[in-house]
């Protein structure tokens, strides 16, 4: 008679070893990465397309059947056990292993490209040269070291996003919410991009434009030579152009009214989509503590207000004083910039008081005092705007923030410090949605604290850094500015405590409001009487 061997332990079972599903999987991945690497290591392939059409394909079915192997055989529901037993979700040995790789090819990318093989006075060579094939089938043009880069940012999204729709089949929100992100970054971020390149010849020549990405994402998008190059396009420019400001003013604030900033952080946006599905291991890895929302709150606001500086200096500087030449001089910009600022303070100021914390009532101020300062020194004295070229403030933010924060921390830490550490401190877009979904949008999630066994999975899985256990335990709506609305708290709730819902502003329960079963108004009607 055998003997059964019970484990009482509130932590489960360590993952078990890897099955032969996994293993072959793992050997098929493994086999495009070398090839990517003896690429790298200036190995010439004879049919460079052959090569790189194995290598990518490999790479994408070793994700896939790696992700069938772990999840085909299980019934639907939280498939999120065992991640801090592996050592690659739970920041052991292999994760410091996998972030030291990860970040030491952003920085190789972003800085030292031509150790890749870009070569911009003739033929590329090494890694770059096996996607050259690739590059001018769908553009025309040698391939690049960002052409690289996009090509495997879109395979890994396409690939991990099917293995994150195979762990949460069972949450209808979580399979549309990834289809939506696949298909934008393979379609609008990549594919139309690269097929609009086809088109440019001497006399239509449009700069490259990912679609999906809206300032100040493309903080780069109202420099000088864009600008011209749109206009000098004739209709199609200037409609690109057009569109770019209407999506600031216009189409944003619209639909993070009716749907939160999710709309965009989790069903459109790349770098949502690469942590959503490629960063899904390493969500539970994000600081949940009170210091970290302080810092992050601080953090995202001030790039907010860095690039908010740095493209009205750039606009600035191709704007002139003639009036009879064009209507938009520098001093209509400046003093516009001016007044629309301080128009929104007072608005929210006014109508929003109440929503702002005390730190953020003295952030917002001292910041729109710094600005608002600035440019009337810039009239008093003569000098510089902003104190700094134009030209210095871009490639200050193109480097700490487009390069290094997005880039090389964003992503290559994501075994570290989780999956949307870019997204919670340094995205501007964030900042920009999460004001706009914290004062005046219908999106929230709501909470039955009645049903809460404050069992913590909420907490864990949030990437945001949000205690979401907190909320629910006091039955409280979730309207945080930071919140992404990825759903997965939803997801991953034993208990169907969250739900995520547009509704109306009116009604929603504050912290300060006591529960008395799941009635907040008889709670009301006590407190009255």
């Amino acid at each position: 008679m055998s003997t059964v061997q019970q484990n009482i332990s509130l932590t489960g079972e360590p993952p078990k070893s890897l099955n032969g599903t996994q293993k072959i999987a793992t050997f098929i991945g493994l086999f495009g990465l070398v090839v990517l690497a003896l690429a790298g290591f200036n190995v010439n392939f004879p049919n460079k397309g052959l090569w790189l059409t194995i290598a990518l394909l490999s790479i994408t079915a070793g994700i896939i059947l790696f992700a069938k192997g772990a999840y085909a055989q299980k019934q639907e529901g939280i498939k999120n056990d065992g991640v801090w037993f592996k050592s690659i979700s739970s920041r052991g040995f292999v994760a410091w292993i996998a972030g030291i790789l990860l970040t030491s090819f952003y920085i190789v990318l972003y800085f030292f490209p031509q150790f890749l093989g870009l070569n911009s006075e003739g033929s590329n060579t090494g890694v770059i040269a096996l996607f050259d094939p690739l590059s001018r089938l769908l553009s025309g043009n040698p391939a690049s070291q960002w052409f690289v880069y996009g090509t495997l940012y879109t395979i890994a999204i396409f690939a991990f996003g099917v293995k994150f729709i195979w762990k949460y089949r069972h949450n209808r929100y979580e399979r549309i919410r990834t289809i939506s992100v696949m298909v934008f970054q393979t379609a609008f971020a990549f594919l139309i991009p690269e097929f609009m390149a086809r088109l440019n010849s001497d006399s239509f020549n449009l700069p490259y434009y990912d679609l999906k990405n809206i300032w100040p994402l493309n903080y780069y998008n109202f420099e000088q030579y864009r600008v011209d190059s749109f206009i000098s396009s004739g209709s199609v420019g200037v409609g690109l152009l057009i569109f770019g400001v209407v999506s600031i003013f216009v189409i944003t604030p619209i639909l993070t009214y009716k749907y939160g900033k999710r709309w965009y952080c989790s069903w459109v946006c790349g770098c949502g989509g690469l942590a959503e599905t490629a960063g899904d291991s390493f969500r539970q890895l994000s600081d949940k503590s009170m210091n970290a929302w302080k810092v992050e709150r601080w953090v995202i606001h001030s790039v907010l207000v860095f690039v908010v500086v740095m493209t009205t200096a750039v606009i600035s500087t191709y704007l002139g004083y003639d009036s009879t030449k064009y209507w938009l001089t520098k001093d209509v910009f400046l003093i516009g910039v001016g007044v629309f600022l301080t128009l929104l303070f007072a608005g929210i100021w006014y109508f929003k008081k109440e929503e702002l914390q005390k730190d953020a009532r003295y952030g917002a101020i001292g910041y729109l005092v710094i600005v608002i300062s600035l440019i009337a020194m810039h009239y008093a004295t003569g000098k510089t705007l902003f104190l700094f070229e134009a030209e210095t403030l871009r490639k200050t933010y193109g480097f700490l923030i487009g390069s290094i924060f997005s880039g090389v921390i964003g992503t290559g830490f994501y075994p570290i410090l989780g999956s949307r550490v870019w997204c919670r401190m340094g995205c501007p877009m964030a900042a920009i949605l999460g004001m706009q979904q914290r004062l005046f949008s219908k999106f929230r999630i709501t909470t039955n604290g009645g049903q809460c066994i404050s069992c913590g999975n909420c907490s864990t899985y949030c990437e945001m850094g949000i205690d979401v256990r907190a909320y629910a335990q006091k039955g409280e709506n979730i309207v945080r500015s930071s919140c992404v609305g990825c759903g997965i708290c939803s997801a991953v709730c034993p208990r169907g405590v969250l739900k995520l819902e547009n509704g109306p502003l009116e009604g929603r329960i504050e912290s300060k409001d006591v529960l008395l079963g799941n009635d907040v108004d008889l709670m009301n009607y006590v407190s009255k009487n």
